[in-house]
């Protein structure tokens, strides 16, 4: 967060507020070189990913396809309901412990090559605004000059896109919920008809269209939790973007006697997306993003001297001294990461088609019916696969045991629900406490199982030979 000046005093601030505190826009020179050649691909392949999860169909389903009205969700093929949402738990923690150790190898690798923030701004966003508007200093010098129809034409042209392009990527995060054919059946229709589908979609249209057009770094100088995490994570052996000092300075001109090989150009600050001079070591607004690397390296080409001032490296070797891969705190954080994604990966192979719970019915526990003592309960099964499925419940009881199934068959759409009625009887002198039945569920096409326990209730032996509960239920 500390800036300093040349030849000046050291500042306590963000390099995108001004001395004042106001907002200083920030406005990143165009930039040539290795990682900027390769990022453009990147940014295309995750774009490409996010909308096309919606439109690949897996089984038959979209591959990512979150049913929240329904509580149905569709991931590569496998289906979920809402008793499933506690995998969402073990995914978040192999995700987390995952981008903690990326922290911990590569710094904010994440945030400059893969964050949505990051890819959608630099990849789509910055790339309208240099079309229309030109080089930083077309851009800076467009923003100052008085309105004209030139600029209105350039501003309204730029935004008009800015908001065509936040609509599409809004209903792309929309299909996602309601599915890519619900989506166009939507849009086909009135608003009033998907009054909160429509609400929805205005707003993250909303919400995108300001983020791009005027919040951008801002998000991750502000609001990001990652970034504020990165001190935490990061130690001396952490691989991310520094300056040379000892090959560096002390700065000079290309010709001055025992000067260093950074000239001061200041390019490298030119070209940062959040305004720093990355000269004066790790900062919190530094996102990761490479770009001030190929600025130098240009730099040193043209003076005919070894890229590498700025480049990847740890604080070790920025100092000369041997990097570290190994370390006790990464083999904590994969430890951690590897028991959260085992217990999702075991739990997503072990799968059940179906569900078979016991519910109590609503009626007393048990009645007395003559010298019968009788038992209702409820099966609640459940399809949970995205296809018709028939199931079989066989009673496992012995005399004098008698169950009652009036529907040993049934047959459940996709990711369908049904409540059948057990009827459980047994006479008076035989019931003593602990008695049980067992309940078999099968799905005979894939060959499951479910077999339940079902704890028969019944008077104590003090208990009157009067009728409990009014009779059968």
């Amino acid at each position: 967060m500390t800036t300093q000046n040349k030849g000046g005093p050291t500042l306590d601030r963000l390099h995108v507020l001004s001395e004042r505190g106001s907002r200083e826009y920030v406005y990143p020179a165009d930039v040539h070189g290795r990682w900027t050649r390769l990022k453009p691909w990147v940014f295309a392949a995750l774009i490409a990913i996010y909308v096309a999860l919606p439109l690949i169909r897996v089984g038959g389903r979209p591959a990512v396809f979150i049913d929240i009205a329904a509580r149905h969700f569709y991931l590569f093929g496998r289906t979920f309901n809402a008793q499933d949402f506690y995998l969402v738990f073990f995914f978040l923690t192999a995700l987390g412990f995952a981008l903690i150790v990326l922290a911990a190898l590569l710094g904010r690798l994440w945030c400059g090559w893969a964050c949505p923030q990051t890819v959608f701004l630099e990849g789509v966003f910055r790339r309208i605004e240099r079309w229309i508007e030109g080089s930083a200093a077309e851009r800076q010098k467009l923003a100052r000059a008085p309105w004209t129809l030139n600029k209105l034409l350039r501003k309204g042209g730029k935004h008009a896109l800015y908001l065509l392009v936040s609509f599409l990527l809004a209903h792309v995060l929309l299909s996602y919920f309601v599915s890519l054919p619900g989506l166009l059946r939507m849009m086909s229709g009135s608003p009033q008809l998907h009054l909160t589908e429509f609400v929805w979609a205005v707003a993250i249209t909303a919400i995108l269209y300001l983020n791009f057009f005027w919040f951008r770094e801002q998000l991750c100088l502000v609001i990001c939790p990652y970034g504020r995490l990165q001190s935490a994570m990061q130690d001396p052996d952490t691989v991310v973007i520094g300056y040379d000092r000892k090959r560096g300075e002390p700065r000079g001109k290309r010709d001055e006697p025992g000067a260093g090989d950074c000239v001061d150009c200041r390019r490298c600050v030119a070209v940062c997306p959040t305004a720093i001079d990355i000269r004066n070591g790790a900062q919190l607004e530094c996102v990761g993003c490479a770009a001030c690397i190929d600025a130098c390296d240009e730099i040193m080409v043209k003076l005919g001297r070894p890229q590498g001032l700025v480049r990847y490296d740890s604080e070790r070797g920025l100092a000369g001294e041997p990097r570290r891969w190994f370390r006790p705190r990464l083999f904590v954080y994969l430890l951690a990461g590897a028991v959260g994604l085992a217990v999702a990966t075991t739990v997503w192979l072990r799968q059940v088609p179906f569900e078979a719970n016991l519910v109590h019915g609503i009626a007393a526990p048990f009645v007395l019916d003559a010298d019968q003592v009788r038992n209702h309960f409820l099966v609640h099964l459940v399809n949970k696969g995205p296809a018709p499925v028939t199931l079989e419940l066989a009673p496992l009881a012995e005399p004098p045991l008698q169950v009652i199934v009036p529907q040993p068959r049934v047959e459940l759409e996709a990711l369908g629900s049904l409540q059948l009625p057990i009827i459980i009887s047994v006479p008076r002198a035989a019931y003593r406490p602990g008695l049980t039945v067992r309940l078999r569920v099968r799905e005979p096409e894939s060959g499951s199982t479910r077999e339940l326990t079902i704890p028969v209730s019944g008077p104590s032996r003090r208990a009157t030979s009067q009728p409990v509960g009014g009779g059968l239920p």
